[in-house]
């Protein structure tokens, strides 16, 4: 486990990884707020986490884990938790999910967008783009700006690559919809996103039904 971390805040706390052997849809919501960082030699960048999306198992029509059981695609989804979970779409854009639930269940979060805060020279660089709030605001964007691809399928978040830290303590307005660009299951509550925030990629989505705060 790699540490300090540039651009870092000196005595920034570890989210416990145990975290993630819980339900998705509680870890989906959990993630709000806090700082994912990913690492790549000496360059730092990420931010605050500011939307994501559950997927559970064989019930949930819009998951990898909906139809065929273990395949060699969603494999990953089936390990160990804290994991990441990388694949590739559209044959151009790579998503990052991490594994939730005991080994051997399938679930995931995916980390729809970030407000960035670390390195974003770096990852102007790797987008193409000066705007910061184009930077990282959907997964697509997001997974080219932190530098990911399928090399990251299995890393852990307390190994080299990527550190989760926790976030502000402030109570967080939390917005619930349905997913984006599924053809199934995306009429489920399964997406969240602070509902103010510019990161966000869709604040006023389809299905939009309720707002919460983090002590609900």
């Amino acid at each position: 486990m790699r540490e300090p971390f540039p651009g870092l805040e000196a005595g920034c706390e570890r989210v416990p990884l145990g975290l993630f052997e819980g339900d998705p849809r509680q870890v989906a919501r959990a993630l709000l707020g806090k700082t994912l960082i990913t690492l790549d030699g000496d360059m730092t960048t990420g931010g605050k986490i500011v939307e994501t999306e559950a997927y559970l198992g064989r019930d949930d029509p819009g998951s990898h884990a909906s139809t065929r059981g273990i395949t060699r695609r969603n494999a990953t989804m089936y390990g160990p938790p804290d994991c990441a979970y990388v694949y590739f779409v559209y044959g151009m854009h790579h998503m990052l999910n991490f594994v939730c639930l005991p080994e051997g269940q399938a679930g995931a979060v995916l980390i729809r967008s970030i407000e960035p805060t670390l390195g974003l020279e770096v990852m102007s660089e790797r987008r193409g783009v000066s705007s910061i709030r184009d930077l990282t605001r959907g997964p697509g964007r997001l997974a080219k700006a932190l530098g990911i691809s399928m090399a990251d399928n299995g890393s852990r978040l307390d190994g080299d690559r990527f550190a989760l830290f926790q976030g502000d303590s402030a109570d967080l307005d939390i917005s619930v919809s349905g997913r984006i660009g599924l053809s199934a299951g995306h009429e489920l509550q399964l997406r969240y996103y602070l509902t103010d925030n510019s990161f966000v990629s869709f604040r006023n989505w389809r299905n939009t039904q309720s707002v919460l705060t983090d002590e609900e």
